[in-house]
């Protein structure tokens, strides 16, 4: 009889649901990853020839996703997801006037 070699995922040895570490850990990298190219955006729009609320945008995109990579440290995932879609939606709105 094959025994496969299966690592279980949840805290409980149930393979259905992830750990939650998981969760936490993509949450904080998508938060940190998306507010770091926000600022990157903002400070290049800011050293353009754009106007001033283009920037702003950008840098306010990423604070929003600054806080959900926080709060996705912090275990609230659910919440950090919709900062983080809140915060590019931001972004990409600040965008459309460049």
């Amino acid at each position: 009889m094959h025994r496969s070699r299966c690592i279980p995922l949840g805290a409980s040895g149930d393979l259905r649901h992830p750990a939650p570490h998981r969760a936490r850990w993509t949450a904080a990298a998508a938060g940190v990853l998306l507010t770091l190219a926000g600022l990157a955006a903002s400070t290049l729009r800011a050293t353009g020839a754009v106007p001033a609320l283009v920037a702003a945008a950008y840098a306010l995109g990423a604070a929003v996703c600054g806080l959900a990579a926080f709060l996705g440290s912090r275990g609230r995932t659910r919440r950090a997801l919709w900062l983080l879609i809140a915060g590019v939606r931001v972004m990409a709105f600040g965008d459309q006037f460049g």
